[in-house]
């Protein structure tokens, strides 16, 4: 549709590449990455099912738990379909306006996942560090609220970055994007024109949010962590220590990805684009594949009607 000497004005369709320099096994690629998306799907639903129908379960950690199933369930579903479908069925075509859709989406969803984990945080810091008064701070009311700005916050940020390409980019290089889904730097980069503000608005984003979440979410803990150890029990130190082992295992992992997909893709010059777009698609798949796995295994409460519902 174009050459590297011909710009395109405005395209209507953008061609995904997939993953470049392992087109031969992607096939093979896609098998992974779909048992991966079943159980995400899988292990979220059942979570969901457990926390909807259990009356002991609807307090703020399990909610916030609840939330984040949500959104592990539609960011997973926003990337799955098209990423087989340039994988197994050879069909990498999509329209420009889905395909900024979709990047509105992923960024949107990574973003409310990000506010999820700080107010799961919070909501540790103040059950441990102030427990008579947690029921009282955390009230249902309370948590509604947070829930509708996390997604208020992540839509509102990520809205202009559609906005800026929409409007200001109408000349582009290639129609070809060398990703298998639709990332904000991957389509910026086609554009055969002053990016600039594109980049550094994205980068606004990225900091704004995880920069701001990742600050509270590390100072919570250390509060945690110096009154778990003030506690003069050992059993008492363990028991309180424990509620907060799925949340530190789960914010690890999501933050740790992050930066490493965020990083190499913006100064890992000389890493190979194959090793870019494997760390990005693992770190939007892995979260939603690994959440539900924790939570089950290391939430008493959970397993138990994990248990139950297996059983009956």
């Amino acid at each position: 549709m174009s050459t590297s000497n011909v710009t395109v004005f405005m395209p209507s369709v953008l061609t995904l590449r997939g993953i470049p320099g392992l087109e031969s096994v992607q096939c093979w690629i896609g098998i992974p990455f779909c048992a991966m998306y079943l159980t995400a799907m899988f292990g979220n639903s059942m979570l969901l099912i457990i926390i909807k129908s259990e009356r002991s379960l609807h307090e703020p950690m399990y909610i916030f738990l609840g939330m984040l199933g949500v959104t592990d369930i539609a960011l997973g579903t926003t990337i799955m379909p098209k990423m087989l479908g340039i994988f197994w069925f050879h069909v990498p075509e999509i329209y420009f306006e889905s395909c900024l859709l979709q990047m509105w989406l992923i960024h949107t969803f990574q973003c409310i996942e990000s506010g999820i984990l700080l107010a799961m945080a919070l909501d540790r810091y103040v059950a441990i560090c102030y427990p008579l008064r947690h029921g009282a701070i955390f009230t249902h009311q309370l948590v509604t609220q947070i829930g509708a700005m996390v997604t208020l916050r992540a839509a509102i940020l990520v809205a202009p970055c559609l906005v800026l390409i929409k409007c200001r980019l109408q000349f582009y290089h290639t129609t070809i994007i060398s990703h298998c889904y639709c990332e904000h730097m991957a389509i910026v980069k086609l554009a055969a024109e002053n990016v600039r503000i594109n980049k550094i608005y994205g980068l606004f984003v990225a900091f704004a949010v995880a920069g701001f979440d990742l600050i509270f979410i590390t100072l919570s803990y250390i509060q945690i962590f110096i009154t778990v150890f003030r506690l003069p029990q050992k059993e008492a130190r363990w028991k309180a220590f424990n509620t907060c082992i799925a949340h530190i295992c789960v914010f690890l992992q999501f933050y740790f990805l992050a930066f490493f997909s965020f990083f190499t893709h913006r100064f890992g010059a000389h890493v190979p684009p194959y090793i870019h777009i494997l760390f990005s698609s693992i770190y939007l798949l892995v979260p939603p594949f690994l959440n539900p796995l924790v939570y089950g295994a290391k939430t008493k409460q959970i397993r138990i009607h994990v248990v139950k519902m297996l059983c009956s």
